[in-house]
């Protein structure tokens, strides 16, 4: 299927290419990416053009870009282009916060509350002015929309009873954000830089609003923010394109627009990026960064990441996915060193912790390895008979080659993965609502604090917050109050020390497997300048990108 006939029948309304050519993006591009996607063996095409960057990726994960929604890889490193938080992550260090739509902040001497004073001539990409009215309103309906992220606001003490009390207006330029939560301002301040706390334009979104739902479904494919993009085409598993924000307050990009388009073959994409009909290539195999390496024309730029790669286990979906000897059990039953060396050559490293490496209090100790005889044992002792697990898995690389991997080595314990790949959104909406037994995941930390991750995992009192332990049906009382304490611990080698601990329960004994910690590496144009990554993959940044 071409890019023009299948944008041109894409449901969404913005998603033709009459839209693409408002835009000034070329027929011939387009069908030039087409082409180089459906015959491999081609000719070379023509470059890009220039103010247009075109970036060759899967973005079959894609659920929403509604900030109150978007969990996933492609929507997160949206949502840093498109909107804009009241406070943000520095760019080269994410561990310093630093004004955005907020020129300042004062902390109350209670610690329970921060006012902030908004940047003067901030504007939505609309042209409407950025008002208290538009953080109380964001903030808002993402805590009482209880989508997959709201979770990181429900730190704060906040629920769909009570934050409307949270967030006030002061004035025409004041804004006072309150928390009941026993956490301090540097706490809420780091919550505040998550892609859920983006500012939306409450005067372009309202209208859109249908049934209660706080115009969320228009979101969906939409933007109303003052990033340094908006969202012009969105048609799902084909291409997202941004339109540059001229005025967006943290000045005008450098390009016109970016495109970023589906490319669900890796082979493909690194055609595309060799062939000069991409500006950048995301998610390559290691043996085609290898080939790339040293070829003219191209780059390889290596990023640190704090993504780590996991196994979630459905406690509910069975009684033996419920047993704790299965899962100590499938610890032994990774090749962990396998599969980072000889299968993703450098693309990741073993990592048996929640928290990443780069991250406070993170582990770096692996005490498990693959050892058959080892979890043979356990389940024999468990009265763990031959058994066929549902396994579901993104169908790209490198999930698809992990799970493969480890379905050779269950296998060898009476233990048969079935593997049902997907696409990643449909992946995702079985594990948000429990319809799985096994799967491969991974996870992002949402702001830079050991919090991020721990309220994810190590949470879950009543299954009231969408945490992955809520996801694995493991209700876990004692191990949430010790994440409480370790939040509210200001004593940073306390604080750190309590993390610790958590980890080394978490890794001894839970429904998770934690198994590696990915390296990205992005493959660029030569003649590409201003590309900016950081250690969190949210931090995927075009605005100052040139060519």
């Amino acid at each position: 299927m071409s890019v023009s006939s299948s944008l041109s029948r894409s449901p969404d309304r913005h998603g033709s290419l009459a839209a693409l050519r408002r835009m000034g993006l070329t027929v011939a591009l387009m069908s030039a990416v087409a082409a180089a996607v459906l015959m491999p063996g081609g000719a070379a095409r023509a470059a890009t053009p220039p103010g247009v960057l075109v970036v060759a990726q899967s973005i079959d994960d894609a659920v929403s870009f509604d900030p109150a929604e978007g969990f996933e890889l492609t929507t997160v490193q949206t949502f840093n282009n498109v909107y804009q938080r009241l406070v943000q992550s520095n760019r080269d260090d994410g561990t310093r916060i630093e004004p955005a739509l907020a020129a300042s902040w004062q902390p109350a001497a209670d610690g329970k509350s921060l006012t902030f004073t908004l940047a003067p001539g901030a504007r939505f990409a609309s042209g409407h002015p950025v008002r208290p009215e538009d953080v109380i309103f964001s903030l808002t309906r993402a805590v009482k929309l209880n989508k997959a992220p709201a979770f990181i606001l429900n730190e704060l003490g906040w629920s769909a009873d009570n934050v409307d009390q949270a967030v006030t207006r002061v004035d025409d330029n004041h804004v006072k954000i309150a928390w009941s939560a026993d956490v301090g301002p540097a706490f809420a301040l780091a919550i505040l830089t998550a892609p859920i706390a983006s500012i939306v334009d409450e005067a372009a979104v309202t209208p859109q609003a249908s049934g209660g739902d706080f115009g969320n479904a228009w979101l969906k494919s939409h933007s109303a923010g003052s990033g340094a993009f908006t969202i012009t085409t969105y048609a799902p598993h084909e291409a997202l394109v941004l339109d540059a924000n001229a005025s967006a307050p943290g000045g005008a990009p450098k390009l016109h627009s970016v495109i970023l388009r589906n490319v669900p073959d890796s082979a493909a994409r690194r055609l595309l990026i060799e062939q000069g009909d991409a500006d950048i290539a995301r998610g390559l195999g290691s043996d085609q960064i290898a080939a790339l390496k040293g070829e003219a024309g191209v780059k390889v730029l290596a990023v640190p990441s704090a993504r780590t790669d996991y196994l979630l286990i459905n406690t509910k979906a069975n009684a033996t996915l419920g047993n704790p000897a299965f899962w100590e059990a499938a610890r032994y039953l990774i090749d962990y060193q396998g599969i980072a060396t000889n299968l993703l050559g450098g693309q990741a490293q073993v990592h048996q912790a929640f928290l990443p490496v780069g991250f406070p209090g993170a582990l770096k100790d692996t005490p498990f390895k693959l050892d058959i005889a080892k979890a043979r044992k356990i389940l024999a002792d468990a009265k763990i008979g031959p058994t066929t697990i549902a396994f579901p898995v993104f169908n790209e690389a490198p999930f698809l080659q992990i799970a493969q991997s480890l379905q050779a080595t269950f296998a060898q314990a009476g233990l048969t993965l079935d593997i049902q790949p997907g696409v990643a959104s449909d992946i995702y909406a079985k594990g948000r609502s429990g319809n799985y037994a096994i799967t491969l995941r991974y996870w992002i930390p949402d702001y830079f604090d050991p919090h991020s991750n721990a309220s994810a995992f190590a949470i879950n009192r009543d299954n009231s917050h969408n945490t992955v332990a809520r996801q694995a049906g493991w209700v876990i009382p004692e191990l949430s109050d010790e994440t409480a304490a370790a939040v509210k611990e200001q004593d940073p080698a306390k604080r750190t020390a309590l993390y610790e601990a958590l980890q080394h329960k978490i890794q001894a004994r839970s429904p998770y497997v934690f198994m590696l910690q990915g390296s990205e590496q992005v493959v660029l144009r030569d003649g590409l300048k201003g590309y900016a990554q950081g250690l969190n993959s949210d931090q995927v940044y075009y605005d100052q990108v040139e060519k």
